[in-house]
């Protein structure tokens, strides 16, 4: 039986295979775009003790059908600035999560925060277009892509003024990530699979996290105690969808993680 991500990868590299644009002219024209509002380094200056919110625009799940599929991005996305996140993360996938580029721009023209391209990245046009539709960073999967991708669309990402967060979930997963020069690295705590949260795979994965990257744990933080929990353990950021775009008040909600460690 063929799983989500089988699904999901066999539909976009379908896509891509169709794809006959010449890359090198959108190398060229990705090239030449304005700087980057700087991901990586908005969650690195992160005050200290308090995590770095990137906050996601996400109409609906696989796993859980929809979320906010009227939602508007530019309207969430200035709710969450206004909750003091310190990026953006906007679905552009539309056949599985209900996403776009156009949610994508309208979200980051919003506000002056920087914002991620979250797709499946399968091919360098992929890396071309997140810089040419507006984004600041784009998502790499380790489990979707093998050694040669990785290093490629990475190198592709440096190379067009991306910031690149390499998603692992596991020690193999993260060498390998390590090995191409990721310096922003993000623990997903769902299973890809079974699209299944575990939420203790990133306490897990801290210990060998190592100095000099920013880490990021992804999925499954829904509450003040698990965020404070994964900023106890050594992350920097943590990217959280699920429960910020359904709340009644996603200001409240961005801002209740930051101040995790403030709790209790």
């Amino acid at each position: 039986m063929a799983t989500y991500l089988d699904r999901i990868l066999v539909a976009h590299r379908d896509a891509a295979a169709r794809d006959e644009r010449p890359l090198g002219a959108l190398v060229d024209e990705a090239r030449i775009r304005p700087t980057c509002r700087g991901f990586a380094a908005a969650l690195a200056a992160r005050p200290d003790g308090e995590p770095a919110v990137i906050a996601e625009v996400k109409r609906r799940s696989p796993s859980k059908g929809e979320l906010g599929g009227d939602l508007d991005p530019a309207e969430v996305a200035a709710e969450y600035a206004e909750g003091g996140a310190a990026c953006l993360s906007v679905l552009t996938d539309r056949e599985f999560f209900g996403g776009s580029p156009d949610d994508l721009a309208a979200a980051r023209a919003a506000v002056g925060i920087p914002v991620i391209r979250k797709d499946f990245t399968v091919s360098a046009h992929d890396v071309c277009d997140a810089r040419l539709m507006g984004a600041d960073a784009v998502l790499l999967i380790a489990a979707a892509l093998d050694d040669a991708e990785l290093a490629d669309f990475h190198a592709l990402a440096v190379d067009v003024g991306l910031d690149a967060l390499v998603e692992v979930h596991d020690e193999p997963e993260l060498e390998r990530a390590l090995a191409v020069g990721a310096t922003l690295v993000g623990v997903n705590q769902r299973d890809l699979v079974t699209f299944e949260v575990d939420t203790a795979r990133a306490l897990r994965m801290a210990p060998v996290m190592p100095d000099g990257v920013v880490r990021v744990a992804e999925s499954g933080v829904r509450c003040p105690d698990d965020a404070r929990a994964l900023v106890d353990a050594g992350y920097h950021a943590l990217l959280v969808g699920e429960s910020v775009v359904t709340s009644g008040d996603r200001a409240a909600a961005v801002r209740s993680l930051r101040r995790c460690t403030q709790v209790g």
